[in-house]
C-alpha cells in the first residue's frame, strides 16, 4: 500500500475508471494519461508519489523487508487500525506497515511477526520522530519518506 484508506465497503468493479483494478489486496490501483493531472485519485501530486514509492523500494531493496505505507482513518482506536490494516498487506508475517490518521493526528508502525526481531520499537520510534517534524510542517510525503529512510537505516546499520 503506498497509500489509500482503510476501508471495509466492498467495491463495485464494474464502476471504475477505465485503467483502474481491484489488486489481490484490496486496493484501486489506477493509471492515467502521461501528463493529465487527475486531483480525484490522489493528494498527492505526481512527483511526490515517485518519491515516495522510490524510498519504499530503496528500503525494501536495502533491508528485504516489505516496506508499506497507509495513509487514511484509522478508526477511532488507532492502534486496532494499524493492526488489522497490516493483516492486510502483501506478505504482512515480513512486512512493515507505516499508517497514517492525518485527521486523528495519528501515526503507527507495525512489524510482521517475522521481522518483528529486526523492527522492534526502538525503530519504530526512530521512524515516528523523524516524520513528526515534517508532518508539523504540513509536509506528508516528506514525512513519511523520512520516516521509511531512517527505519531502514537503522536495521540495516552503517555498513549497508
Amino acid at each position: 500500500m503506498a497509500s489509500g484508506e482503510l476501508s471495509t465497503r466492498r467495491i463495485d468493479e464494474e464502476n471504475l475508471p477505465v485503467g483502474h483494478v481491484v489488486t489481490a489486496s484490496g486496493r484501486v490501483s489506477g493509471v492515467h494519461q502521461v501528463g493529465t493531472v487527475n486531483p480525484d485519485l490522489s493528494p498527492f501530486a505526481t512527483d511526490e508519489l515517485i518519491q515516495l514509492d522510490e524510498s519504499l523500494i530503496e528500503a525494501t531493496r536495502r533491508t528485504g523487508i516489505r516496506f508499506n505505507v497507509l495513509v487514511g482513518d484509522l478508526g477511532s482506536d488507532t492502534a486496532a487500525g494499524a493492526d488489522a490494516a497490516l493483516a492486510g498487506t502483501p506478505e504482512a508475517e515480513y512486512s512493515v506497515l507505516i499508517a497514517v490518521s492525518p485527521n486523528q493526528h495519528a501515526i503507527e508502525v507495525r512489524s510482521g511477526r517475522g521481522v518483528a526481531h529486526l523492527v522492534d520499537d526502538r525503530i519504530a520510534q526512530l521512524g515516528i520522530t523523524a516524520a513528526t517534524g515534517s508532518f508539523r510542517d504540513g509536509d506528508l510525503i516528506d514525512g513519511l519518506v523520512a520516516a521509511v529512510r531512517v527505519m531502514s537505516a537503522a536495521i540495516t546499520g552503517p555498513s549497508a
